[in-house]
């Protein structure tokens, strides 16, 4: 990812209507279709500058690895844990300490081994452990923001489920998200293609992102009950094959 993009996700992952909202739906997901024992072993693959986990903190003893310098330091010093070191596929050492719960939030599509990095993970799990995924979706949707934030891919729903069970998984649940941003966020997209500019992290009006923050919160009533058709955005709970 380009510095200036990685950098403005520090500046804006607390306050930006797609982090807050995101963050809502991750919760629900969580508290509704991933048993946990009192305090799992929770990690997070890949977690930037931090900003998800205060959130996984909410649910177990969380442990997160991150490949970028900076947002290593600042994630371990804002979320009071030692992030360490570590990239996917190959770059991972947790030593002898698996999860009950792996979040890998918007980091797949970064990866150019998609299916290797999480088999990597898939040996992270305990034996009842789940993986939760968040990828953009639809390939046709790919812009200069994808090209901006080094995005590989953007993945159809058969996409995402191939590359889980290419990877010795077994799919648990798959599904759309903000979805009822979607045609607003198309049209975004549309003006941005033909000013020729990548979408912005930078938040709107306060009053403009507070409302499209509790618009897409509002999905954290619907995920896993209501199917939604399309979205920006998949979800997907894997757990070991044959489990």
């Amino acid at each position: 990812m380009d510095r200036e993009a990685y950098d403005s996700l520090r500046d804006s992952q607390q306050k930006h209507w797609w982090f807050t909202g995101r963050r809502a739906v991750i919760r629900r997901l969580i508290s509704n279709h991933i048993p946990t024992s009192n305090q799992p072993a929770i990690l997070e693959a890949g977690c930037g500058y931090g900003g998800n986990l205060s959130l996984l903190q909410e649910f177990g003893e969380v442990s997160a690895f991150e490949y970028d310098d900076d947002a290593r330091q600042y994630a371990s010093q804002t979320a009071d844990i030692d992030v360490v070191p570590g990239m996917l596929p190959g770059g991972i050492d947790m030593g002898s300490q698996r999860f009950e719960v792996i979040a890998m939030l918007d980091v797949l599509e970064h990866i150019e081994e998609d299916t290797a990095s999480l088999k990597t993970l898939r040996g992270l799990l305990k034996a009842d452990g789940k993986i939760l995924i968040t990828v953009p979706a639809f390939p046709w949707l790919w812009s200069k923001h994808d090209e901006l934030h080094h995005h590989k891919r953007r993945y159809s729903r058969g996409g995402l489920a191939k590359a889980i069970a290419d990877a010795g998984l077994e799919l648990e649940r798959i599904g759309y998200f903000n979805s009822l941003l979607f045609p607003l966020a198309l049209a975004e997209r549309a003006i941005s293609k033909v000013a020729d500019r990548p979408a912005s992290h930078t938040a709107p009006a306060k009053p403009v992102n507070a409302a499209l923050a509790k618009t897409f919160g509002l999905e954290q009533y619907l995920i896993g009950k209501v199917p939604m058709p399309f979205g920006l955005s998949l979800f997907a709970i894997a757990k070991q094959a044959g489990r």
